[in-house]
């Protein structure tokens, strides 16, 4: 099975300052999370409310997905933290 993205829900953690999605292979569930400050070297003009980091993360949902599968065809996990690190 591939990964994929069928459910376009994300949540914002202020707590951890990241962003949650879900990625499936078959039946199973694969969470994610990308770091705000990932999401802020993409768009260096966010001023940390949620809605303009969901938005961010909404931008780039393409490319956020492609690090996912990237990072998953590295081997399966309990779950994935993305960071700006990824994005290179």
């Amino acid at each position: 099975m591939t990964l994929n993205f069928p459910n376009p829900s994300r949540s914002y953690d202020a707590a951890a300052k990241r962003i949650r999605f879900t990625g499936h292979d078959g039946m199973f569930e694969v969470p994610f999370f990308v770091e705000v400050a990932a999401l802020s070297a993409a768009s260096p003009a966010t001023t940390g409310a949620e809605a303009e980091y969901l938005s961010a993360f909404d931008a780039k949902r393409s490319s956020i997905q492609d690090v996912a599968r990237e990072a998953y065809s590295h081997g399966r996990k309990n779950m994935y933290v993305l960071t700006r690190a990824d994005f290179r």
